[in-house]
């Protein structure tokens, strides 16, 4: 079968109530941007779905992969479109069955969006259905069938198709607003960030690394990540902030078992600086309750409270390996396993405080020039830009 078009339903989307149009347009916008690499598309917005139409010599595998990568998208179809005519209509289907198998049955499922057209969706799935049966010679099977052929009839044409693929649904980039991610090279916050996008963030990566001599490759390790992630919302921006004077700083006033507390502290500090130039509204991060040292209660609630906006951890209540499958889907997985070191390790005690006491935290604090140190980390960093090539 030749298409010529897919059709890409939402499903959340679809509950936005008056909120629905500015959604749908972003979702539109999006797909718009991520399929500007495929030459001939031309995509828009008809009868509450996405129509797609498409050159005959395009790659569908990879059109596949690009649109599995769109959050927003419910499922779509490789579809063939058609007049809005009955016996086209049969002509299609038909078409369709010529690729079953005599031993299989079939069903006729049609969803008619514009109500001009005279004849009712039963009524065409009867129609249709008993043509498909004379001519293919193929059983009826309306609850256990092997294949479905679904027609949807929407404004100016009938699409035609028997295939469905799932995609990341969830919310368009976009929508929720913009919020500012704290991404290691670790495993976690990469699929944190992932998940803020899911519900319709756009996400602004910030990264501290200790400048060592192995500085380089861990700035390269993390931009390789973001660069996956700038698959799934494109136009990224990356924020690396050089933290070692800060740590060098604090490793002279802080005792080291309050060293990781405090450390995050002043992250937390200058991601919510750079979240106001950059009009954020929250943080996220890829904390899950005591999975580690620093993730008790005590110490999410000492870390968090330095934070001007709300802190989003979407991992908080996923395991170590429901998040390591999470990440090898994604694709950041094998990046994230690679040897690297971490900030919030430097320098600290054996065994760290697990139970952070703020008033403790902050007497530390008091002997630290806390404004002139986030000054002059913001003073040093470096943005890069991935745009949508």
């Amino acid at each position: 079968m030749e298409f010529d078009t897919v059709v890409i339903h939402y499903g959340e989307i679809g509950i936005k109530g008056k909120n629905r149009p500015f959604f749908e347009k972003v979702l539109l916008d999006n797909v718009k941007m991520h399929l500007k690499r495929f030459r001939g598309l031309k995509v828009r917005r008809i009868s509450g779905r996405l129509i797609v139409e498409i050159a005959e010599d395009l790659n569908l595998e990879e059109l596949r992969k690009e649109l599995l990568k769109i959050h927003g998208i419910h499922h779509f179809s490789f579809s063939k479109s058609c007049p809005l005519d009955i016996e086209e209509i049969k002509r299609v289907t038909v078409e369709f069955a010529k690729e079953y198998s005599q031993n299989e049955s079939f069903r006729v499922e049609c969803v008619r969006a514009n109500k001009k057209f005279e004849i009712s969706s039963q009524e065409v799935n009867k129609i249709v259905g008993e043509e498909i049966s004379r001519k293919r010679n193929l059983k009826v099977n309306l609850k256990h069938p092997d294949h479905t052929i679904f027609i949807e009839i929407c404004e100016e044409k009938a699409y035609v198709y028997d295939n469905k693929i799932y995609g990341l649904k969830g919310l368009p980039v976009g929508v929720s607003g913009k919020v500012i991610a704290l991404i290691s090279g670790g495993i976690d916050s990469p699929v944190a960030s992932f998940l803020a996008m899911k519900r319709g963030c756009r996400v602004v990566f910030v990264h501290f690394f200790n400048i060592t001599g192995h500085s380089s490759g861990v700035k390269g390790k993390v931009e390789r990540i973001v660069r996956v992630l700038n698959e799934y919302q494109r136009n990224s921006k990356l924020y690396l902030v050089p933290f070692r004077d800060v740590q060098m700083e604090l490793i002279k006033k802080v005792p080291s078992k309050y060293r990781m507390l405090i450390y995050r502290r002043f992250m937390f500090r200058i991601a919510s600086e750079i979240a106001e130039k950059e009009n954020a509204k929250a943080l996220v991060v890829g904390d899950s309750i005591s999975q580690v040292a620093s993730q008790t209660l005590e110490n999410l609630n000492a870390v968090y409270n330095t934070s001007r906006l709300v802190v989003l951890p979407p991992l908080i209540g996923m395991d170590k390996e429901e998040i390591i499958e999470m990440a090898k889907k994604l694709g950041t997985y094998e990046i994230s396993i690679e040897p690297y070191e971490d900030c919030c390790s430097f320098m600290i005690a054996k065994h760290p405080e697990t139970k952070g006491d703020i008033k403790i935290i902050e007497e530390i604090e008091s002997h630290i020039d806390i404004e002139e140190l986030v000054k002059k980390c913001l003073e040093s960093i470096i943005v890069i830009d991935f745009h949508e090539s």
